[in-house]
């Protein structure tokens, strides 16, 4: 059985808590990724921070994203799985938290990130997993 730790993209650069929006933002363009993990000063998970949530939080309620910080924008507790749950249990945490990208943790560690594409790829066809991938990318 496909596990996390097999399909997932290894070590995902955190946004600190304390960063401001529009570094995170920066960040996201250089490295062309949608999301970032949020990590305290402890290296612990805090959360997701998404593009969207940069769009709808920040810009469009009129916000200086240089004045909020990433940690402004986790909510709650961050959704993840563990290294060696299987692909079905990634689908269905996906699902159940309706997310696209799931962090994973081995320990208290954040070890990697896996994307919708990740999990439908490791699933049926690989062509599912590249069409949602197309999808999900400018």
């Amino acid at each position: 059985m496909t596990k996390a730790r097999d399909i997932m993209t290894e070590n995902p650069q955190c946004v600190r808590a304390s960063e401001a929006v529009l570094d995170a933002a920066r960040r996201m363009a250089d490295l062309s990724v949608g999301a970032l993990p949020i990590c305290g000063e402890d290296d612990r998970l805090k959360g997701m921070l998404t593009d969207r949530d940069i769009v709808v939080e920040v810009l469009a309620a009129g916000k200086d994203p240089r004045a909020i910080r990433a940690g402004d924008l986790a909510q709650g507790e961050a959704v993840t799985i563990g290294a060696d749950d299987d692909a079905e249990e990634i689908l269905r945490t996906m699902r159940e938290h309706k997310v696209r990208r799931l962090p994973v943790i081995d320990g208290h560690e954040l070890v990697g990130i896996v994307a919708q594409a990740d999990v439908a790829r490791a699933l049926k066809d690989p062509k599912v997993g590249d069409l949602l991938e197309a999808l999900s990318t400018d």
